[in-house]
């Protein structure tokens, strides 16, 4: 079994509720690392990162907050992914806000390219994030880590994206919220939408299967970021992006079975939990939960709660 790394990513920026920032924390204290250590997998903690200090240029976009922030996040998640990846390890990304994806999935993708292997992306979210830092209106960047990874233009304050990745090997997976900018930029990427409807109409199995299929026959690398709001909020409340309508507890644990009975996954983001929104740590437990799905947790294997 491949050694886990967790890599805390305290960053708060690209959105404008505080909060994210006490995420790594937070899967710390619900017992992130043994969740994983009792699947057998050997397991180190790197900490959590410091943002180095980047003066970006000025953005044209007035909207745009925090860009000098996040693009030193983007700076070093990329360097430390990629270092975990190079040392044959599958790297966990606590967050901290799903802009952290615009360095984690960059450190993947220039890995994935040294090794000479394609890299997929599996997105499970409410929302697309196909905005650029010149299309969004809210000017939070989270909201624009799947056009910087696809090859969208407007990110020039950024690194260039080693290896874009193409569309064909990009899958959203549980969403219910996009923009109608973003709505026709997807349309002109043809990137594979899965949203509510499709699960809804298909079940939840049938295009992950179908996905996999495509990462397995071209010898791919996966990299999953799993967003709390993918959660319906009934179940997993901390997060200040909620959408009705989102996967069940039991969906959302039949995807991570599947994912692990692939054995495809290579590097995993956890993004958006806000502890302070949190009822008694039930969102925090339930990712951690999901986690252990994911490194082999088996649904017999649950113990029952007491009545």
């Amino acid at each position: 079994m491949p050694r886990t790394i967790l890599i805390g990513a305290p960053i708060d920026a690209g959105q404008r509720r505080p909060g994210c920032l006490m995420g790594p924390a937070a899967y710390r204290v619900a017992g992130l690392a043994q969740a994983i250590t009792d699947q057998g997998h050997p397991l180190s903690d790197w900490g959590d990162l410091t943002c180095p200090k980047v003066a970006a240029p000025p953005c044209p976009n007035p909207a745009v907050h925090s860009l000098d922030e996040v693009l030193g996040w983007t700076q070093i998640l990329s360097t430390r992914v990629a270092e975990a990846l190079t040392e044959g390890a599958l790297p966990i990304v606590m967050g901290g806000d799903h802009s952290l994806a615009l360095g984690s999935v960059a450190g993947a993708a220039a890995h994935a390219a040294r090794a000479g292997r394609p890299l997929f992306l599996l997105w499970l979210d409410a929302h697309s994030d196909f905005h650029t830092p010149l299309t969004t209106t809210s000017g939070n960047l989270h909201g624009t880590p799947v056009a910087y990874i696809a090859g969208r233009d407007g990110f020039d304050a950024f690194p260039p994206f080693p290896a874009p990745i193409p569309a064909e090997r990009i899958c959203l997976y549980g969403i219910r919220s996009v923009d109608p900018a973003e709505h026709a930029a997807l349309l002109d990427h043809d990137i594979a939408i899965n949203d509510m409807r499709v699960l809804d109409e298909h079940g939840v199995v049938a295009p992950l299967r179908a996905f996999l299929e495509q990462v397995r026959a071209a010898g791919g690398m996966l990299h999953v970021s799993l967003d709390v709001d993918f959660l319906d909020p009934a179940i997993a409340p901390a997060v200040g992006t909620t959408v009705p309508g989102g996967t069940t507890f039991r969906e959302a644990h039949l995807v991570m079975e599947l994912l692990h009975e692939s054995g495809l996954v290579t590097s995993l983001d956890l993004v958006e939990l806000n502890p302070f929104l949190d009822d008694r740590g039930m969102t925090a437990r339930l990712m951690v939960d999901l986690v252990g799905s994911l490194m082999g947790k088996k649904v017999f294997d649950r113990p029952t709660r007491a009545k």
